[in-house]
């Protein structure tokens, strides 16, 4: 039963609504079927599907809210789950920014579902693992990976008459390969929308290179350092700084886009004039769903225009507060870039340290975004556009917002996943001045 059609998904919806006593009603079913197989020692260690459907209902009495949830659906079931989210509301205490259903929506559908990925066996994701682990046994090279993939629906209905329901799949794979002496490490990762785009095989090049070239690191002095990130390097400080694009953050002095003596820096310059950063749920290469999670409809939206800040996320109830429109807050980022690659922005770059990944990034300073973090997974030292030898990993002290305002140049965007957040992001490798490492770290 873990996906159900939209006719299935409608009636149970239907059901609810019709047993709720409160003022208002909210439910929403979500199901998935989800596949994984994790190998590490070039052996496989576990694989498993995972299925589960969901049903969340919240009703309101005047401003009292009450939340129930269950995974069974027959008519008893059903019953119970709404009396439940019923007692509750009554027991609870008045919310003063509660918010009425939302009134129905028009929803235009996204190209969230990719046939090739719903349709994955456990034999293919069994191919998969022994694709990454066969080349790295045969030159003495240790790989540890995860590939989880799935199909999903979401639905929900509420008592002014709005309804959604969509599908969507997801792949998301991932390997670290090390020498067998530990010194060396390389890293892939790959988020895609149609599994039949990957090639384990190939990718896993670029992993294998990677630890072999990484094994003998020297040390070099922390410091101010031209960098090459690639695009995972750079997806998980940008990610970061945009869960910082919230009005009433910016409103209340809570975040870097807080003007000094009250308001927020929406239409001001912040970024380099380069830098661009946009939403689209319907974008082919990054398609997410058409609402967000309070279920206003998603628009294709400016964020970053040529360096100024074009947007920042109303809720429903700070947008009635401060007379501004709600929209959908954004489920992609799109950032704009040239259409050199990774290696092309290294051939060009007379020193400059080249970094396959940042990792275990931390909050420094809200006000500024500063971050700090590691280099992990290969680093290494450039010198006259190639690159001349690995070097042992650093800690990192810098803020994405001063980052975007270093930029030398951009490469091609290429789709990956923040690891700090649900974006799915199209982010170029980029070749910034003056990056902060403060210190070294012993990891490999």
């Amino acid at each position: 039963m873990s996906i159900l059609t939209e006719e299935q998904a409608k009636a149970i919806l239907d059901k609810v609504i019709k047993l709720s006593k409160a003022d208002q009603c909210t439910a929403s079913l979500t199901g998935s079927i989800d596949g994984n197989i994790r190998f590490a020692l070039n052996n496989i260690s576990t694989s498993g599907i995972v299925s589960n459907t969901d049903l969340a209902v919240e009703v309101a009495f005047g401003n009292r809210v009450g939340t129930a949830t269950i995974n069974e659906f027959d008519d008893a079931a059903l019953e119970r789950v709404v009396r439940r989210a019923e007692d509750l509301a009554k027991l609870a205490p008045e919310n003063p920014e509660f918010m009425p259903a939302i009134d129905k929506q028009s929803y235009k559908a996204s190209p969230t579902f990719s046939a090739s990925t719903a349709a994955i066996t456990p034999e293919q994701r069994a191919q998969i693992a022994a694709a990454s682990i066969a080349p790295c046994k045969a030159e003495k090279l240790i790989a540890a990976g995860f590939l989880e993939d799935g199909q999903s629906f979401v639905a929900f209905a509420n008592s002014k008459g709005n309804f959604g329901y969509q599908q969507a799949t997801a792949f998301n794979y991932t390997c670290t390969v090390r020498t067998e002496d530990g010194r060396g490490s390389g890293w892939v990762g790959r988020n895609v929308k149609d599994a039949s785009d990957f090639k384990a095989d190939s990718d896993i090049r670029t992993a294998m290179r990677k630890a072999t070239e990484s094994a003998e690191a020297k040390a070099l002095e922390p410091g101010k350092y031209t960098v090459i990130l690639e695009p995972a390097a750079a997806a998980g400080l940008i990610s970061f700084m945009m869960n910082f694009f919230d009005a009433r953050q910016a409103d209340e002095g809570r975040s870097f886009l807080s003007k000094k003596g009250g308001g927020n820096k929406l239409g001001e310059q912040v970024y380099d004039p380069r830098v661009n950063i946009s939403a689209d749920p319907w974008d082919e290469r990054a398609s997410v769903m058409p609402w967000d999670s309070e279920g206003l409809p998603r628009e294709k939206t400016a964020i970053i225009e040529n360096g100024k800040v074009s947007y920042l996320q109303y809720s429903r109830y700070w947008a009635k507060k401060q007379g501004k429109r709600a929209v959908g807050e954004p489920g992609n980022l799109l950032m704009a870039g040239g259409d050199k690659t990774t290696a092309q922005l290294v051939a060009g770059t007379q020193k400059g340290i080249l970094v396959t990944r940042t990792w275990y990034i931390r909050m420094v300073d809200p006000q500024t975004v500063l971050l700090t973090g590691l280099t992990r997974d290969g680093t290494f030292y450039i010198e006259n556009g190639v690159i001349k030898h690995p070097v042992k990993n650093f800690r990192f002290n810098e803020s994405p917002v001063i980052m975007l305002n270093n930029i030398e140049e951009l490469g091609k965007p290429v789709r990956v996943s923040g690891d700090e957040s649900s974006f799915v992001m199209m982010i170029p490798p980029m070749k910034l001045r003056d990056f902060t490492f403060t210190s070294l770290s012993d990891a490999v």
